[in-house]
C-alpha cells in the first residue's frame, strides 16, 4: 500500500531546514535517540490535540459516529504529521522521511497491541534508543545496574541511548566506579542499604569524619594536619615560594601570591618604597624609603639645554618640555604663533552689503553724468539718460529694492 502522505509535505517547509543544514554543516548532529523522542513526543501531541477537534454539540450519536470514523483516519494522521516537525528542524523531517511507513503501519496495525509509540518506534523499530538504565548498540546494563545506575549520584554515559560507554560521571561530592563514595572533602552525612549522602567537609579538609574543622582525616595542598585540624602553611616564612626577581611573597590561606615590588625597589621584602633591598635608577635612600631623585633641581648645570626648554621631574627620571608659550616643532621650542598669513587686498574684506552700496553709487555717479549731458541738448544722451532711469527704475522695484533701500537707511 502506497504512503498516503509521502510527498504530501511541500517544499517551503523543507526548504528552510535544507538551507540550515547547509549553513551548520560544522555543527554536531543531534543525537539520533533525541531526535527521535522529539519526534514521538511531538506526534503524541498532536494526536491530543485533534481527539476531538472540529467536535462538540449537537446531535451527540452522530457526533460519535463521526469521530470513531475520524480516530483512525488517513485525514487526522495527515493532520497530525504536517505539524510534527518544525519548519526548520531538518533532522526531524529527515527522520519522519526514514520512518513513514512504520509510522503508518503502526497507525493502521499496530497501535492497538504496542500503544507505546516511543517505545516501538525508537526502540523496537529503528533502534536508535534503549531503555532507562541501559546504554549501547546491545543496550547493555548501565554502570550500578539498570535498576539505579551510578548508585543514583551521577549519569550513565550514553543511558537511554545506542551510544555511549555506560560509565559514570559522578554528580559533585560523589566518586568511585559506581558513584558510590564520597569524593575528596566530602564526608558520608548519611548511609543505608540504597542511598548515600555526602556533605562538604571543612574548607581546609582533604578527607574528614565530619563538617568541624577539627574532624579533618587529611589536609588539602597548602595546609598540614595538627590535632585533626588543618592549619595554614606560611610558604613565604618557609622559603616554598617561589617569586620572580622583584616581587616579593604574600601568605594567603591555603597558598601564596607574588605581588611586584615598588617602581623605586630593585629587589624587595614587601610592598611600598620602605621595603626596597636596593634603590632602582633614579632614586635615593633617605632612611629606610627609597625617594625619587629630583634631576631638575638637583642637578649642578641645567639638565635641558636647548632654546626655550625647561627641566619637568617624573617619577624616577625626567623630561624637557617646552616653556609656556612655545610648542616643539621639528624637534625645536618656538614660539606658539599661527604661521605668516598673506597679505590681504584692498577688497578682501568688502561684505556684501557694501558691495551692493558701491554699485549703488557707481550706477548714482553714471545717471549724473548722463544726466548732465542730457540737459545740453545732445539727443543720444537724453535718450541713454532715458534708459538709465528706467533700468533704476525697474531694479528698485524688483524683489531687492526692499535690501537695497534698508542699505542706504543705514548709511551703506
Amino acid at each position: 500500500m502506497a504512503s498516503p502522505w509521502r510527498g504530501a509535505l511541500p517544499a517551503p517547509i523543507w526548504l528552510p531546514g535544507l538551507l540550515l543544514a547547509s549553513c551548520c554543516a560544522g555543527l554536531s548532529p543531534p543525537e539520533p535517540c533525541q531526535t527521535c523522542r522529539d519526534l514521538a513526543s511531538s506526534f503524541l501531541k498532536g494526536l491530543e490535540q485533534t481527539e476531538r477537534e472540529n467536535f462538540g454539540g449537537g446531535n451527540t450519536a452522530w457526533e460519535e459516529e463521526k469521530l470513531a470514523k475520524y480516530a483512525h483516519s488517513e485525514t487526522r494522521l495527515l493532520e497530525v504529521l504536517e505539524s510534527v516537525c518544525g519548519k526548520s528542524d531538518f533532522t526531524c523531517h529527515q527522520l519522519l522521511e526514514q520512518a513513514e511507513e512504520h509510522v503508518e503501519s503502526w497507525w493502521f496495525q499496530w497501535q492497538q497491541h504496542h500503544p507505546d509509540f516511543f517505545q516501538w518506534l525508537c526502540m523496537d523499530t529503528l533502534e536508535v534508543c534503549c531503555p532507562p538504565g541501559t546504554y549501547g548498540p546491545d543496550c547493555l546494563s548501565c554502570a550500578g545496574g539498570r535498576q539505579q545506575p551510578c548508585s543514583g549520584n551521577g549519569k550513565c554515559d550514553g543511558e537511554g541511548t545506542r551510544q555511549g560507554t555506560g560509565l559514570c560521571v559522578c554528580s559533585p561530592g560523589y566518586g568511585g566506579s559506581f558513584c558510590s563514595e564520597c569524593a575528596d572533602g566530602y564526608y558520608e552525612a548519611a548511609r543505608n542499604e540504597s542511598h548515600l549522602v555526602c556533605a562538604e567537609c571543612y574548607r581546609a579538609c582533604g578527607r574528614c569524619s565530619g563538617p568541624e574543622d577539627s574532624s579533618c582525616l587529611r589536609c588539602k595542598r597548602g595546609w598540614v594536619l595538627h590535632e585533626h585540624r588543618c592549619i595554614d602553611v606560611d610558604e613565604c616564612g618557609t622559603e616554598m615560594a617561589h617569586c620572580r626577581a622583584n616581587q616579593f611573597c604574600v601568605n594567603t590561606e591555603g597558598s601564596y601570591e607574588c605581588r611586584d615590588c615598588a617602581t623605586a625597589c630593585v629587589g624587595c621584602m614587601g610592598a611600598g618604597p620602605a621595603r626596597c633591598k636596593k634603590c632602582n635608577k633614579g632614586y635615593q635612600r633617605d632612611g629606610p624609603k627609597c625617594l625619587d631623585v629630583d634631576e631638575c633641581a638637583d642637578a649642578q648645570e641645567p639638565v635641558c639645554t636647548a632654546a626655550h626648554e625647561l627641566c619637568e621631574n617624573t617619577d624616577g627620571s625626567y623630561r624637557c618640555v617646552c616653556a609656556p608659550g612655545h610648542v616643539r616643532r621639528e624637534g625645536e621650542c618656538v614660539e606658539d604663533k599661527p604661521p605668516d598669513a598673506p597679505e590681504k587686498g584692498f577688497f578682501d574684506e568688502v561684505t556684501e552689503d557694501e558691495v551692493v552700496v558701491l554699485q549703488q553709487m557707481f550706477f548714482g555717479a553714471v545717471i549724473c553724468a548722463l544726466a548732465t549731458l542730457a540737459a545740453k541738448g545732445d539727443m543720444v544722451f537724453t535718450a541713454i539718460f532715458i534708459g538709465a532711469v528706467a533700468a533704476m527704475a525697474g531694479y528698485w522695484l524688483s524683489e531687492r529694492s526692499d535690501r537695497v533701500l534698508d542699505g542706504f537707511m543705514k548709511g551703506r
